[in-house]
């Protein structure tokens, strides 16, 4: 082994951070071992392994969608860890509209982006969140009409909210910093904060929560590189816990988005939603979501949550941290 491979989404991860922070290079150097981002990968060497994981060295941290699709397509990966990050999730309409509350969707027009990839994670995310939005208010997808928008290869949410703008749609789903930028762009307003939703089961969607996924090769093979990845990723979470301002700069890198978007997007705690666990919370909530894809016909076979999820890496992993911080000899970063 002399190369592991991490992806890198346009949203907030430990795996970003440690990336930007070199951690994950200095940690493998003396192995001399290569750590790359698939998204500086050739396209020969990247192919679609975002998606697919079909990538024995690859440490995966990303939506779930794509995750959960690759192991129901029979990926033999392994699900290693679950974060749970508010990405300011929120239902976009027009300025003067009388949409303001969730039970104000029965009825209406609801963009549903459709790209032409192998996992529409795109059009997953809009089923969902306005599925959440809905249940919020005792009503369900069935309650209103979904109109199909072709995605944009533009930029993100451009095709839905063109469509909203043009008075095509009733209502967008949107989430992240560069939809706060674009949403000002297109005079979008907020109707439903989903944020704002006090049950948890409402917000759950591609990111929440997001997973960690490894190749079974990779964990069978060489299961200390894969505890040392963690532990580089604990030890980043950490590390932003209480460095707001070097947070921000680095969550504006990763998502491509202005100070403004990432503060939009963002709470201030942001830091403190990083680190990873495998709780029983969030592997239901995964299992929600995974019911959810195989209903919408996402999903080629069911994917059992519990039985995909293996412990032990991220508590050896925790474990390797703990001994390096209490070693006299050790440095901190």
């Amino acid at each position: 082994m002399d190369r592991l491979w991490f992806t890198r989404c346009p949203v907030p991860t430990a795996t970003g951070i440690a990336a930007d922070r070199g951690r994950l290079a200095e940690e493998f150097a003396p192995d001399d071992i290569t750590v790359r981002s698939l998204q500086e990968a050739t396209a020969a060497e990247a192919a679609d392994h975002h998606f697919t994981h079909a990538l024995d060295g690859l440490i995966r941290e990303g939506g779930n969608v794509p995750a959960l699709w690759a192991r129901s397509g029979g990926e033999p990966t392994r699900l290693i860890g679950l974060t749970w990050i508010e990405e300011r999730q929120s239902v976009l309409v027009r300025a003067g509209s009388a949409i303001r509350e969730p039970g104000a969707l029965r009825g209406r027009r609801l963009a549903v982006p459709v790209h032409p990839v192998g996992i529409d994670f795109w059009r997953a995310m809009a089923l969902a969140g306005f599925a959440g939005a809905l249940a919020s208010a005792g009503l369900t997808l069935a309650d209103a009409e979904l109109t199909e928008v072709e995605g944009s290869p533009v930029g993100q949410w451009e095709g839905e909210l063109a469509a909203l703008r043009d008075g095509r749609v009733d209502a967008v789903y949107v989430k992240g910093a560069v939809a706060v930028e674009t949403a000002e762009r297109f005079g979008a307003v907020v109707a439903i904060d989903l944020d704002a939703l006090p049950d948890r089961r409402h917000r759950v969607n591609n990111g929440t929560p997001r997973p960690i996924t490894v190749h079974q090769r990779l964990l069978e093979e060489r299961p200390d590189l894969v505890d040392r990845f963690l532990a580089v990723l604990i030890e980043s979470a950490d590390w932003a816990r209480d460095r707001p301002a070097e947070l921000a700069r680095i969550l504006s890198a990763e998502t491509g988005a202005g100070a403004a978007g990432v503060a939009g997007a963002y709470r201030p705690d942001i830091g403190h939603s990083l680190q990873l666990d495998l709780s029983d919370e969030r592997l239901d909530l995964l299992a929600q979501q995974e019911r959810f894809l195989s209903a919408q016909g996402f999903l080629p076979a069911p994917v059992d949550v519990r039985h995909w999820a293996d412990p032990e890496p991220l508590a050896r992993a925790r474990a390797l941290l703990d001994s390096r911080r209490n070693s006299p000899t050790r440095t901190g970063h």
